[in-house]
């Protein structure tokens, strides 16, 4: 068998093709960080998408009537006029909209979709309040009102005409609401309107008839 020293070595790797560069580990431990980041704010555009397209749908439900509502209740009382609104802001303007809730859900709605107040001056001590900004507003109330019950939208709207909550809509309501309402209706066709729903015959409309008549 001929010695192995007639025949010349085989090359190393390093000698055949250089010298394979050094990677320091940091550099790995950077670009999967970098990966890892990248990765997440691709998440957080999504979800941001995601809200924004179901928000888009849900105010779609809503007539054109409940989203001006929405919009003046914010409006009004957003009293410093900065599109934004706190705690006491925010528990007048949902209880205008028919949602007069406890202390401790007002407070859960802000601590959820609200953001601190900014510093109005970096040099003096401040106390940050929770802030509820116009869209997460409308986006709260979209949501509450498509899970509202109808029979309740219906019953709010009863209690407009039942001047004195008596619990029934006599002529002298109608009387009233229609000249709220700049609408030029005679007698004879308002006494018309409560002796068509009357079902008891007692001259007035309960909530039950109110109720019956709005259903159909």
């Amino acid at each position: 068998m001929a010695s192995s020293a007639a025949h010349p070595a085989f090359p190393s790797r390093s000698n055949a093709f250089g010298k394979l560069p050094e990677r320091p580990m940091a550099t790995f431990g950077t670009s999967t960080n970098q990966q890892r980041g990248d990765l997440q704010r691709a998440e957080r555009e999504r979800e941001r998408i995601e809200r924004e397209n179901r928000e888009r749908e849900e105010q779609n439900q809503l007539s054109e009537e409940q989203k001006e509502e929405i919009k003046e209740a914010f409006h009004l009382f957003d009293l410093d006029k900065d599109l934004k609104i706190d705690y006491h802001e925010l528990k007048v303007a949902m209880k205008a909209l028919g949602f007069d809730l406890p202390k401790a859900e007002i407070l859960s709605i802000l601590q959820t979709h609200g953001a601190p107040s900014e510093p109005p001056n970096p040099n003096v001590p401040h106390h940050p309040r929770l802030l509820l900004s116009f869209r997460d507003f409308q986006s709260v109330m979209t949501q509450r009102i498509l899970a509202r019950d109808p029979r309740e939208e219906i019953l709010r709207a009863f209690e407009l005409f039942d001047e004195g909550g008596k619990g029934k809509i006599n002529l002298n309501d109608l009387r009233r609401v229609a000249r709220e309402l700049g609408e030029g209706l005679e007698e004879e066709e308002l006494a018309a309107m409560i002796e068509e729903f009357d079902m008891d015959s007692d001259g007035a409309i309960n909530r039950e008839e109110f109720l019956e008549i709005c259903m159909q």
